[in-house]
């Protein structure tokens, strides 16, 4: 499978596949596919897994593409301004992402769900108790809200964010949360609590969470007068 990342603010990243590869996504993210591409829907690994990635905030259905001679592509879309982020497993790495991370990927990669062993990071750290979990071999594209920042930390250095802006870290990343100090700091500042992110291990932070955007956006918004 070749890829290439096309556009800026709302992208596409767009795969060229050999005959017999397949590529894997949540519904409604494909653009387009050529015409030998033949698609087929199910549940990607039995209706418990559906349930999990529909707790993780994707669909219980996957769409699956698969080639019938070489060459043939197929597009996927991102539904909100950011960045397609490619991540390339081994089989020796594991990546934990946002709700909603997942794009696509090739059929070799794993999607599960991972819960947050902290009550306190689950109820506070900004995305709740259940994340998604990138594994096996292969690529896999992530949606990221607004831009890309990536942060590698040592072994025990730590990483202070404000909730939402985690992206997707890699599995040997600590997560728990840091109650802001200060009545000041937390009536007129970033609020009650920070993420913590210990190493090592690398993170990636997104620059414009889709609820930050949400929030911008209310007082555009029309409202109805009766």
């Amino acid at each position: 499978m070749e890829y290439e990342i096309q556009g800026g603010t709302f992208p596409i990243v767009v795969c060229t596949l050999q005959e017999g590869e397949t590529m894997k996504n949540e519904t409604g993210a494909m653009a387009f596919m050529t015409s030998g591409m033949k698609m087929d829907t199910n549940t990607g690994g039995g209706l418990l897994k559906g349930l999990g990635r529909a707790l993780s905030g994707d669909t219980i259905f996957l769409n699956y593409f698969t080639a019938q001679r070489d060459g043939e592509q197929v597009g996927f879309s991102a539904c909100s301004p950011g960045r397609i982020m490619p991540i390339r497993l081994d089989g020796t790495n594991t990546i934990i992402g946002q709700k909603n991370a997942f794009l696509a990927a090739e059929d070799s990669v794993d999607i599960d769900i991972h819960f947050r062993k902290s009550l306190g990071a689950g109820l506070f750290g900004g995305e709740g108790f259940v994340l998604q979990k990138f594994s096996g071999t292969g690529v896999a594209f992530l949606e990221i809200d607004g831009e890309i920042i990536k942060k590698e930390l040592a072994p025990g250095e730590k990483l202070l964010i404000d909730p939402g802006h985690l992206a997707a870290m890699e599995e040997s990343v600590g997560f728990d949360i840091e109650r802001v100090k200060g009545a000041k700091n937390i009536l007129f500042g970033e609020g009650l609590f920070f993420s913590r992110l210990t190493g090592p291990g690398t993170v990636w932070l997104q620059t414009m969470p889709i609820s930050s955007l949400a929030r911008a956006l209310v007082p555009y918004l029309p409202t109805t007068t009766e």
